[in-house]
Formats: C-alpha cells, sequence, structure tokens
C-alpha cells in the first residue's frame, strides 16, 4: 500500500521537501507493517495496532503524530481511490498539544526589538510580520519585487510547482520605512536579504 501511495499523484505532486519528511516516517511504517494484507487493514483492530506503534513514539509527541498522521494519510489516499472500503484512522490520534503562547510576540516586544536592532533585523522581522510568508520565500525577494507600495513574490507553498503563484502584498507603512531605511544602505544588493540577516534572526530564535 505504501508503494501504491508513492505512485499517486497526491505523493507525487508534493514538493521534494515534503517527499523526504513523508519518506523517513514511510519507512518507519513499512518496517513494522510491511507485511500485513491489505485485507487487515480494514479490520478495525488495525487501529489498535497502528495507535500502540504511535505510542511506541509517546516519548517524543509529535514525531508520534506525524507517525500516524502518515498512515492516515496512505489510507485515505487508497480508500478514495477505492483500494479500501475503510480508514480505520479517521478521527482522532493525536497526542502533541501545541501551545504557542510564549512565542507569540506582543506589540510591546516588537517595539522593544525594533529599539535596539539594526535596520535589516527590522526589515525581516516587518517583512515576516506584515506578509506573513515564509522564510524561504521572503529570502527570493529582490529590490525589483518592491516598487514601494507593493511586494510581489511567487510563493512554494503547494503541491510541486503547481499551486505555486505570484502575489501582490501592500506594504503598510512601518514596513516600507524599514524597507526604505534597509535600500539606503544596501543599493548594491540584488536580494532584500543577503547572507545575514536570516543566520542572525536564526541566532536569536526568532
Amino acid at each position: 500500500m505504501i508503494d501504491y501511495f508513492k505512485d499517486c499523484s497526491e505523493y507525487k505532486d508534493l514538493g521534494e521537501k515534503s517527499k523526504r519528511a513523508y519518506d523517513g516516517y514511510l519507512k518507519l511504517i513499512e518496517a513494522k507493517f510491511g507485511s500485513m494484507p491489505i485485507g487487515a487493514l480494514e479490520d478495525k483492530r488495525a487501529r489498535g495496532d497502528f495507535k500502540e506503534f504511535r505510542d511506541s513514539f509517546s516519548d517524543k509527541p509529535r514525531k508520534a503524530d506525524y507517525v500516524w498522521t502518515t498512515i492516515a494519510r496512505v489510507l485515505s489516499v487508497a480508500k478514495d481511490r477505492g483500494k479500501i472500503a475503510v480508514n480505520v484512522c479517521e478521527g482522532g490520534g493525536r497526542l502533541y498539544e501545541s501551545d504557542r503562547s510564549e512565542i507569540i510576540w506582543t506589540s510591546e516586544d516588537i517595539r522593544a526589538f525594533c529599539s535596539v536592532a539594526s535596520v535589516e533585523l527590522q526589515a525581516a522581522l516587518l517583512l515576516a510580520l506584515w506578509t506573513v510568508q515564509r522564510q524561504g520565500d521572503l529570502l527570493r525577494l529582490t529590490w525589483k519585487d518592491y516598487d514601494g507600495t507593493y511586494t510581489r513574490m511567487r510563493q512554494s507553498k503547494g503541491r510541486g510547482s503547481k499551486g505555486r503563484r505570484r502575489v501582490s502584498i501592500p506594504v503598510g507603512p512601518p514596513l516600507k520605512a524599514a524597507l526604505d531605511a534597509t535600500l539606503k544602505e544596501e543599493r548594491s544588493a540584488v536580494t532584500i536579504f543577503g547572507q545575514f540577516i536570516w543566520p542572525a534572526l536564526d541566532r536569536r530564535r526568532l
């Protein structure tokens, strides 16, 4: 069933990073259940087997959840394509409960950061805040993509090359001020953020 899943467009259309993530969990699942007959996948007792396997990673709840959701995804595709009649992993099954309250930046946090950060770091923070785009997409931004009113970029999110689209995002006054200040200091740069910006942010665990 895993081989069948990897031959389906639901897997083939994924980006390379997503495929690599899937592959790691698929190998774990195949090592454990590779000899399970397809007919057994529809037996409601299989859900218990899959949960026991998930629980073997309970010391790492997020990994346990990825194992579970990967099994559920394989079975979901198989059910949708008529290979099985029942997906025993539908509904529930997660262990990890996310609490992001401690990593959410308040307005006070942003003001405090901008009061001491360089103009480049301020621009990096505000660009991420105002555009809500992925780090990789922001790293590819060039000054040609910024006209003083909008930033224009091609989003990487989506399956493979499909779903990637050009978007135009209005630049609010705080972001414009930060970008314009950065531009004055980086006139020779092609991209808005080069080698320095994001490694510096990573060191600060933003």
